[in-house]
């Protein structure tokens, strides 16, 4: 089945042409319970990692010299095949995106620690098994397996729109909530959940990181959030497909709304989420990471 994401209820262009230049496309995974194989995309799902490979391990020390018990296998998050991710600029002789991370707290604001692999599908002759995640490792940092629905979908800035954008904005902002009840933070500017490029789905104020490299700062890659939506967001963000009519009203509390928001099972913080960067400046797209919650 595929996921819809309604319409936006106002024009955003035509109310805020000033937010136009900014706009970026993002592809929605919607991820929903499922039985992905190692071939298909998904969330949570076996990978199709090369037999021959060894499997991405945590040594027990994080960049920031946390040690906790290792070594431990990393689990899978995301894997996505390029066909599935339009105009999502995968790396030349690559097709394949696979993102794992250590189902433990790293670093100073403790949050797993996340790898991104890109390969050829078609080179991966032999398959190796999955290993299960680590039988002590918090639930809410190891995804259910499921399957995927993409989605594109057009973005606007919300805290990544710049300052005196805001300033000049503000104002007509509250006017529109006020005439149409419509929030352009929550309704009509990025989407929440599990998602590829377009705006990260922050909860605290934007940090984007630089390259080591060459300086340039990072491009935003995957955001991988607790939820795919919540209870005001809902509104605009939940598709189509998930949404049900409660006592005459719709509403996301019907039993396939909710399993959609927590479908991955995820919890990392307080509802926060984990953004993956890259620099696609430098031949080995070098990767940078950042977390936040409410």
């Amino acid at each position: 089945m595929t996921r819809t994401t309604p319409p936006r209820p106002l024009d955003v262009e035509q109310l805020f042409p000033e937010v136009g230049p900014f706009r970026k496309e993002a592809i929605r995974l919607h991820p929903r319970a499922g039985q992905p194989t190692y071939r298909d995309s998904s969330v949570g799902g076996p990978l199709l990692w090369p037999a021959d490979e060894p499997w991405p391990m945590c040594g027990g020390e994080d960049d920031f010299g946390t040690v906790h018990d290792g070594p431990t296998p990393l689990v899978p998050i995301v894997q996505v095949h390029q066909a599935d991710a339009p105009g999502v600029p995968f790396p030349p002789g690559r097709d394949l995106l696979q993102v794992l991370w250590c189902p433990f707290d790293h670093g100073e604001f403790c949050y797993p620690l996340p790898q991104v692999h890109w390969r050829s599908a078609a080179a991966v002759t032999s398959v190796a098994p999955t290993p299960p995640p680590p039988s002590e490792a918090p639930e809410h940092y190891v995804p259910n397996p499921c399957v995927v629905h993409p989605e594109p979908v057009t973005e606007y800035p919300s805290g990544d729109l710049p300052r005196h954008l805001l300033d000049l904005l503000r104002d007509r902002f509250t006017h529109v909530e006020q005439e149409t009840g419509w929030l352009y933070q929550y309704h009509l500017a990025d989407a929440p959940g599990i998602k590829l490029g377009g705006y990260p789905g922050w909860t605290q104020e934007p940090w984007w990181p630089d390259c080591e490299g060459c300086g340039q700062r990072m491009e935003h890659l995957l955001t991988v959030s607790s939820w795919e939506y919540d209870g005001e967001s809902w509104r605009t963000w939940l598709p189509l497909e998930d949404r049900a009519v409660i006592d005459g009203q719709e509403s996301f509390r019907s039993e396939q709304g909710l399993a959609a928001q927590e479908a991955a099972g995820l919890m990392l913080g307080d509802a926060g989420g984990v953004y993956i960067f890259e620099c696609r400046s430098c031949p080995d797209r070098p990767v940078g990471h950042w977390f936040d919650c409410s």
